[in-house]
């Protein structure tokens, strides 16, 4: 069929028709469809004889109109020229609704129809573009909602009733129903209202039916609202009569509604009890004139163009109103046939089931209709508070669904009310002590577990609640309720246990997921309050910006916490109390009535009684006080008796009358001044007010037998509104308040949570007009810090205790998750205490701290698994965080230790990161630390020790190492095994150790101390080789930290040290401790010396610990410290710059000397430092030939060593002249003759040194050492020795030498000393050669006389002595001879020269003195000339040749006593 052309007359849209091809079904398809259904209704209709012949009657009408109209249309269907949608769809649905309305239809043929016009709704037909389809929808919905027909049975009733229902699904579904209008939608919902109601009298399938249509309904309807604009401006009196609806608070919705009948008119339900009035016809289902938009009074009602208009929100407000007036709706009776469900239980859940599907779906857009947010903030969040304590589970369930819906879409309007949900319903139902049934106690924590996993909802509670000083601390009260109730006490664990435990670990992961996400103000500065700010005023500049909220509300936390210690004091003494706070500048210095008002009012837990005495004072500041109190309050539009009940309720009104009196007139001013109304004056308010007093002390105190009437209440207060009566209704309102609800005088003192009235409703709305905004939290940690520090103890306390009562694996890892959670949040926020106090609490379920009393706790763990993953996570958090631990250090510790007792351990535990292997394969170190994969485990000296090794205990197992026979173990013994080994291998716990240089400063500190503390402190000969083994272990892991963490060995140094001076300076024997202690310290020392030059004197001087050892320990290790030492040497000795160092490392090594094993290693180290000077310094020089010299007398060992020793010493001068040289060229004048200085006092030393080697036993070492002494003394051309070094030279070496070697050559046995006579020789020679070197500088010296008179008398006395008994032949010939030779050379000097002089020439006269008793003739054989000129000279000839030294006279008795010596300094 082709496309007709459209006839003009049809208002069709023309554009693009190509589109609706597709768009619809074809149309001759649509035609035969609506024909099969016109079909339908005339077969149906003709089996009533009524429709079925022609009409008896006069009429020229043979056939019924209704048979007519669906003749005609089967007629035209099929001859139509257009599309459907250019058809209005009145033409084809007419016929139908008319057989729908018919009251002469019987249900059959009503029913067919019904199903007729559903088909045609549903096959989309019919949208928003068709002709006319307004019309249309209007049409079907008056025509179904006015369905009449006859009813024959309640079967084929109910059909029809069902298929109403459908038909009004289909109209909401159908695209078209936008088109409706908001009294058409209202009229849906009604009609399908009043059929559920209907249906509770009938089968139960209709009312399922008829409750699911309702349902979907409102569906429907509720989610087109995001799709509407903001209505504020379709008010009928614009926005300014919002504020009269919002405040309207006892609005009773009358539904307007019509009352479905059937046609039988006697229906046993025709006069039901609805909320409305009943509107009874004839065979009607519906009234046409009524709507669900007739309001209830105190609204603001919908201009009736507005309901006319397509749907929006005029009818959803209408609707949800009806929802919210069905909870109150107390007197509905569902008549004699009543609901298979319990009907007080059944109306509130259907109701509220509807609400939340509304909730559901119009979510956050309800927030843009001010009159639906209404009715959210007060009608229906009262009917949840009254309903939230129902007995019913159901209801309760259903309540917290849509108060979680209401969260989630809408918190930040509805602040106060859910902190009054909280506080009211749900925190005293899930306590058993308010009387709540278990199962309520079950639905409440279940809706506070499902509000936990909101993840911002504990830092929405937390920041608006806990950290608001005029609300509850909701989040403090839900935490410990979670904690409370996750607590099993004297029972074993529940289902409520457990949901209470998943609630506090939803709260603490949601923490523990927020770290990441990072938080600008996380360190939070602790809050201090400078100086008095109004507390009650305090405000936030922007509540959307984290930068400004978070300091505001963690200020106004503080002060909240100072308020409640203000409030405790003030409860214990008042004034002590007002001075705690102005302390805390919570109050001013000088107390005014508005801040003390302001403190009575809005700090909670003040003892009611003391405030009430306070007011109620008559001095002149407690009625200022009074009156500023009741200005506090806000009494706007409220009844006298609900006004009276607030201002009660804030304190004990006090007993005496004249306290009465004036509470009240400042109450009575405060009340006439926001709400006169009818009140003359303030006179007339307190007149009323003590009336009231007076009524509720006669209804409720039980000793007034005799109680007062309405007409004695009227009565007593006429005359009193300015002479006038006050309205009777009025005072019969009163009267029947105060009768019905007692006003409480004597309020609860703020224990527990408490009850929501009338009249506390009343003023939780005034006050969410004047609330501080909600804070609506982001996902970052700006508070959790806070809040995990109120929370963190009772929660691992409540985790802790599960964790010890639960016996299934899925508990376990919930406490286990929860654990992990609590520690990342607690190392995040630095909160050090917390994490010690979680590690002390699962260091007690790894059972290794417990005292072992089974047999084989190997075993025993690998069987418990509650142990191993507490141990697991013991490590892991000790791996993760250990940053923050500090005293749960010593727990894990004991944990370790005991698995070392066990021999569970791996091996590398203790090894240092720097080299893994060293420490447990290097020998004489003591035992290798026990190696849980290896039985290869060497004992300690002295300690027994069971296989150890966790091989060696499979081993004893498998009865490889036991004395007596075993079985073998089982297949449940070694999967035991198995586990365990697994388990410690999870723990990573060498980690700790090698990992410990990632650790902070106090942790590591922490740690070690932790380690010397488990140490145990030394004692002498009393440890067990248990506490040995124990001692030894802690040591060697001391030692590895310490080696790994060389760059912060300053924090550490001092705990080490300590702790191994203690094991040195206490042990009087040889063991493996003390071996540990000392070669773990020359470890440190060869490890870190390289490292740190800053504590390399420390590190050196910890060294002389090894001296302070015990004579037996020292002698036993003696070889192995000296090979460390010269390890150390080696590696460092660049690296060793202070006098200090060096003294402690010779001094080590001239112990060795003596030491017979030792003494290689020793001198080896030395010839280290010393050869060619490599590493002598100016520091080290005196105390290196120190130490040579111990080497050079050291008569153990070969005489060879001592020579090499000499050789060094002798050697060592070249530094010296090198460092003069070096000085010369890059030193400034003044440098150089200090240096110059020191280099002579370090030759002197050395000079000296050699000096007693001299008087060695040995022969070739003595010779060796006075040949090294003269090269010493000869070869310092390159240095600079002052005058007065040579003469300390003389006196304190060359002399001294002479006359010991004299000695000794003449007192000692030959046996001792071998060959005397060739050292005197060597002596002699080295006088000689060394006097005639210096001859020249010498000769210029003032005390020359005295050195040379030294010399020849030295000469003098090796030519008398006597080796073995007799004379020396070689002395005597050697001693003239060299003697000679001096004098020849004095002689050509012209120093030794015959002079006049006043006093006599005495150095010739005393040289000749001594020169003559050694050998006479040397004086004519040196000075031939001289007996010539002999006489010349006595008789006082001039004097020629060279001046004369200057010499002091000396007279013959001072020669004589200084040949004895004197002259030796």
């Amino acid at each position: 069929m082709g496309r007709l052309k459209l006839q003009a007359g049809i208002n069709a849209i023309e554009e693009e028709p190509e589109e609706y091809d597709d768009a619809y079904p074809s149309k001759t398809t649509l035609a035969c469809m609506i024909n099969s259904e016109i079909g339908a209704v005339m077969s149906v209709m003709r089996r009533n004889v009524r429709w079925g012949g022609r009409y008896m009657s006069g009429d020229d009408q043979l056939e019924h109109s209704l048979i007519q109209s669906l003749k005609t249309l089967k007629r035209q269907i099929f001859s139509w020229q257009h599309q459907w949608h250019a058809i209005s769809p009145a033409l084809y649905l007419q016929p139908f609704l008319d057989v729908i309305r018919s009251d002469e239809t019987g249900a059959p043929s009503t029913s067919v129809a019904l199903s007729s016009v559903y088909k045609i709704l549903t096959l989309d037909v019919i949208d928003q573009n068709t002709v006319n389809v307004e019309d249309a929808m209007h049409l079907v919905v008056d025509s179904v909602t006015s369905c009449r027909f006859e009813v024959t049975d309640p079967a084929s009733e109910e059909v029809v009733l069902m298929k109403i229902l459908q038909v009004f699904v289909a109209c909401m579904k159908s695209k078209a129903s936008v088109m409706l209008s908001n009294q058409h939608v209202c009229t849906l919902v009604n009609t399908c209202y009043r059929i559920v109601h209907q249906a509770g009298a009938k089968s139960e399938l209709l009312q399922r039916i008829a409750r699911h249509t309702m349902h979907e309904l409102i569906r429907c309807i509720f989610s087109h609202l995001q799709d509407v604009g903001n209505t504020e401006h379709a008010l009928v009196n614009g926005s300014s009569t919002l504020k009269q609806e919002i405040g309207a608070l006892n609005n009773e919705y009358a539904f307007g509604s019509k009352q479905l009948e059937n046609g039988s008119m006697n229906s046993e339900y025709d006069n039901q009890s609805l909320p409305t009035d009943s509107a009874a016809g004839a065979a009607t289902v519906i009234d046409e004139n009524t709507a669900i938009a007739s309001s209830g009074k105190g609204t603001v009602p919908y201009d009736m163009h507005l309901m006319t208009e397509p749907y929006g929100v005029p009818c959803m407000v209408e609707i949800f109103h009806f929802l919210c007036s069905l909870l109150n709706a107390e007197h509905m009776d569902m008549g004699p046939r009543s609901n298979t469900i319990a009907f007080d239980e059944d109306v509130p859940l259907f109701a509220l089931n509807l609400i939340n599907a509304a909730i559901e779906l119009g979510g956050p857009s309800i927030r843009q209709h001010p009159r639906l947010l209404s009715l959210v903030q007060d009608e229906l969040f009262r009917s949840l508070m009254q309903f939230g304590l129902s007995t019913s589970a159901l209801i309760l369930s259903m309540v917290c669904s849509i108060v979680l819906n209401l969260y989630h879409h809408l918190r930040a309007e509805l602040k106060l009310q859910l902190e009054a949900f909280f506080s009211c319903v749900i925190l005293r139902l899930a306590q058993s002590r308010y009387g709540a049934s278990y199962q309520q106690q079950e639905v409440a924590m279940e809706a506070v577990v499902d509000f936990c996993r909101q993840k911002t909802f504990m830092v929405d509670m937390y920041a608006n609640f806990d950290c608001d000083i005029t609300c509850s601390n909701v989040f403090e009260d839900l935490a410990n309720l979670l904690s409370k109730s996750a607590f099993p006490v004297n029972c074993p664990l529940s289902s409520m246990h457990i949901l209470a435990l998943d609630g506090l670990i939803a709260v603490i992961q949601g923490m523990a997921e927020r770290i990441g996400n990072g938080s600008n103000i996380s360190e939070h500065s602790p809050v201090n309050l400078e100086e008095y700010t109004p507390f009650w005023m305090v405000k936030c500049e922007n509540y959307n910006d984290p930068n400004h909220w978070v300091p505001f509300v963690r200020r106004r936390k503080y002060m909240k916490r100072r308020l409640m210690i203000g409030a405790d004091h003030f409860n214990r003494d008042p004034k002590k109390g007002l001075e705690f706070l102005q302390g805390t500048h919570l109050l001013p210095d000088k107390l005014d009535p508005q801040s003390v008002a302001c403190f009575f009012r809005y700090t909670a837990g003040l003892d009611k009684n003391l405030v009430g005495d306070f007011l109620g004072n008559h001095d002149e500041f407690c009625v200022q006080v009074l009156h500023k109190f009741a200005g506090t309050f806000d009494f706007q539009d409220m009844n006298i008796d609900t006004a009276l009940r607030l201002f009660l309720e804030t304190f004990r009104l006090p007993g005496e009358s004249q306290k009465i009196q004036r509470v009240l007139e400042a109450f009575s001013e405060r009340y006439y001044e926001q709400s006169p109304h009818i009140l003359a004056n303030k006179d007339a308010a307190l007149v009323l007010s003590y009336s009231l007093i007076l009524l509720n002390t006669d209804q409720h105190n039980v000793q007034v037998k005799k109680k007062m009437t309405e007409e004695d209440f009227i009565r007593n207060n006429r005359h009193i509104n300015g002479g006038n009566d006050l309205p009777r209704e009025f005072l019969l309102e009163l009267y029947h308040s105060i009768c019905k609800n007692e006003i409480r005088t004597t309020p609860d003192q703020g224990a527990g949570f408490p009850e929501m009235t009338p009249s506390r409703w009343i003023d939780l709305m005034h006050k969410s007009k004047k609330t501080a905004p909600f804070i609506v939290s982001d996902s970052r940690a700006y508070l959790d810090h806070d809040m995990f520090a109120i929370m963190s103890g009772p929660t691992i306390a409540a985790i802790s205790v599960v964790f010890d009562h639960a016996e299934h694996e899925e508990v376990y890892q919930t406490c286990v998750d929860g654990f992990l959670a609590v520690a990342k949040i607690s190392a995040c926020h630095h909160l050090e205490d917390v994490l010690d106090d979680l590690v002390v609490s699962l260091c007690k379920f790894t059972t290794l701290l417990n005292p072992s009393s089974v047999e084989e706790p190997v075993l025993a763990f690998g069987d418990d698994t509650k142990a191993r993953m507490a141990t697991v996570t013991v490590f892991s958090i000790a791996n993760r965080y250990g940053d923050y631990i500090r005293t749960g250090w010593r727990n894990i510790l004991d944990c370790i230790l005991r698995l070392h007792k066990l021999g569970l351990l791996p091996a590398r535990v203790a090894s240092d990161a720097a080299d893994e292997s060293e420490l447990s394969t290097e020998t004489g170190h003591g035992k290798p630390i026990a190696n849980s994969l290896s039985s290869a485990h060497m004992p300690s000296i002295g300690t027994p020790r069971r296989s150890s090794g966790l091989m060696g205990r499979f081993s004893q197992l498998l009865s490889l190492e036991t004395e007596e026979p075993r079985s073998q173990p089982t297949e449940q013994q070694l999967a035991a095994h198995q586990r365990t080994l697994q388990t410690i291998q999870k723990c990573h716990i060498d980690s700790i150790f090698t990992e410990s240089k990632f650790l902070q400063a106090e942790s590591l500190l922490q740690l070690a101390r932790a380690l010397i503390w488990a140490a145990g402190f030394p004692q002498k000969g009393s440890s067990t080789p248990e506490d040995e083994d124990t001692a030894v272990f802690c040591l060697e892991l001391l030692i590895a930290i310490t080696l790994n963490n060389r760059d912060r060995i300053g924090t550490l140094w001092q705990g080490v040290y300590e702790h191994i001076s203690n094991i040195v300076q206490s042990t009087v024997m040889p063991c493996a401790l003390v071996e540990k202690a000392v070669f773990g310290l020359l470890k440190i020392c060869q490890r870190l010396l390289p490292y740190k030059e800053s504590i390399a004197d420390e590190l050196l001087r910890s060294l002389q610990l090894v001296l302070k050892l015990d004579a037996r320990v020292a002698d036993a290790y003696c070889e192995q410290i000296t090979q460390e030492v010269n390890r150390l040497v080696k590696a460092n000795a660049s690296h060793i710059r202070s006098q200090l160092g060096w003294r402690t490392i010779t001094s080590l090594l001239s112990i060795t000397a003596k030491h017979l094993e030792a003494s290689e290693v020793g001198f080896e180290a030395l010839l280290f430092i010393m050869s060619d000077g490599a590493h002598l310094l100016p520091a080290n020089y005196v105390l290196c030939v120190e130490a040579a010299r111990h080497f050079a007398e050291s008569r153990v060992g070969q005489a060879e060593r001592s020579v090499r020793a000499l050789d060094l010493m002798a050697g060592s001068v070249d530094c010296l002249v090198q460092w003069t040289s070096e000085a010369t060229q890059t030193m400034g004048e003044e440098e150089v003759s200090k240096l110059s200085q020191d280099i002579g006092e370090m030759w002197l030393r050395l000079v000296q040194g050699l000096r007693k080697v001299c008087l060695d036993q040995r022969e070739e070492v003595r010779n060796h050492a006075i040949l090294s002494l003269q090269k010493c003394l000869t070869g310092v051309d390159g240095i600079y020795l002052s005058h007065s070094v040579w003469l300390q030279c003389f006196d304190l070496v060359i002399f001294t030498v002479l006359d010991d070697l004299l000695e000794i050559a003449q007192g000692q046995s030959q046996k001792d000393y071998r060959n005397m006579e060739g050292t005197l020789i060597f002596a002699m020679k080295l006088l000689s050669k060394v006097y005639l070197q210096l001859l020249q500088d010498l000769s210029q010296l003032s005390t020359f006389c005295k050195i040379w008179l030294g010399v020849l008398s030295r000469m003098e006395k090796y030519m008398k002595v006597k080796v073995r008994g007799k004379k020396s032949e070689k002395l005597q010939e050697l001693v003239p001879e060299l003697l000679k030779n001096t004098l020849l050379v004095m002689k050509t000097r012209g120093i030794l020269v015959q002079r006049s002089a006043l006093g006599g020439d005495s150095l010739w006269e005393l040289t000749w003195l001594h020169v003559n008793n050694i050998a006479p003739s040397l004086q004519s054989e040196v000075y031939p000339e001289q007996d010539s000129e002999h006489l010349q000279h006595e008789k006082g000839g001039s004097n020629e040749g060279l001046e004369p030294v200057e010499v002091g006279s000396v007279s013959p008795n001072d020669t004589a006593k200084r040949e004895d010596s004197a002259l030796v300094g």
